[in-house]
């Protein structure tokens, strides 16, 4: 008989949620099974599968040794690296550099910034394995491989659960500087469009008229410096779609300066720009609703110390204008 004690960042969790992540090597419809024979309880009682945990329960699993195996910790392959923009018990801001992934994909590679992440607070003693029955730190943004900049991790499930839905509910703002072609007319705008995806080819585009199963996509921007034919822009995502920056700015005649996929490799040439040159450099916890423990957070914002395609236009460290106008 294996046991686990529910701990803080176990509870509130489904029964059924619990169990995949505490006994990843026990298959779904057997974990149900196991319940329906009362091979697994709850106290000692019997349980149900979507159940809620609470702090202290004590689950019983009259299971096999074979699905017990030792925790793999993949994370310490990866190099504890991370630059911390802020960090207090409850979660940790990083500035991701291009290039580097936030999760593995499909061809592995354990050097991740969530595999960073884990390393670095598991050598602050911050984040210990062995002690957890489900709950490893977890990213709660994500930008692309080749974007810079800030992303969140949560260092307990509380933080994790409470991040989530303040995302969901567009109550933590994300700003944006970006280096395109060109010299837009309007310094400031609100640019309007609808965004269609195709799958197949890993893009989007932006069309200027509705089209079926588009959706809108509403992308505000102000310039703030201009020079050898290229523009300094923040920009701030009223919607957020997929690649949805660099596909607007694109329709508009302004593609970012390193991006051959919305681009022109031919106008790249050149630039010494590996990557699109865009940075999510600001955060912004706009918290109108009960945060609970993060309550302390409303209202701050915290960017990142440089971003390097920035520095030689002096302004980019302010906050953004209104602007308006569509597309």
């Amino acid at each position: 008989m294996k046991q686990f004690i529910i701990n803080a960042n176990d509870a509130g969790q489904r029964m059924d949620k619990f169990l995949q992540k505490a006994v990843p090597a026990l298959p779904k419809a057997l974990m149900y099974k196991y319940i329906r024979l009362k091979r697994i309880k709850r106290n000692g009682k019997r349980c149900a599968i979507g159940e809620k945990l609470v702090a202290g329960d004590e689950i019983q699993l009259y299971i096999g040794d074979e699905f017990f195996a030792q925790k793999q910790l993949p994370f310490l392959v990866a190099p504890a690296l991370v630059q911390v923009v802020y960090e207090d018990e409850n979660l940790l801001l990083a500035d991701k550099p291009p290039g580097l992934l936030v999760h593995e994909d499909s061809e592995g590679g354990a050097d991740t910034l969530i595999h960073r992440i884990q390393h670095y607070l598991y050598n602050k003693g911050e984040y210990d394995p062995h002690k957890e029955n489900s709950f490893v730190p977890a990213l709660c943004n994500r930008i692309d491989r080749n974007t810079g900049g800030i992303v969140i991790a949560a260092k307990n499930f509380p933080s994790l659960t409470m991040l989530d839905q303040k995302i969901k509910e567009r109550q933590v703002a994300k700003k944006y500087l970006c280096l395109v072609h060109g010299s837009p007319e309007r310094k400031a705008r609100t640019l309007r469009g609808y965004h269609v995806k195709d799958a197949a080819a890993n893009t989007v585009r932006i069309s200027r008229d509705p089209l079926p199963g588009a959706k809108t996509a509403l992308t505000k921007y102000r310039v703030i410096g201009e020079q050898g034919g290229v523009s300094l822009l923040e920009v701030e995502l009223l919607t957020g779609r997929t690649h949805q920056i660099r596909a607007h700015l694109a329709a508009v005649g302004h593609p970012l300066v390193g991006d051959t996929k919305y681009g022109a490799a031919r106008t790249n040439r050149g630039t010494g720009h590996r990557f699109q040159a865009l940075y999510s450099y600001k955060l912004t916890f706009n918290f109108t609703t009960d945060a609970q423990l993060l309550n302390y957070l409303a209202g701050q914002s915290f960017q990142v110390a440089q971003v390097p395609f920035a520095q030689g236009f002096p302004g980019w460290e302010n906050s953004s204008r209104n602007g308006d106008t569509t597309l």
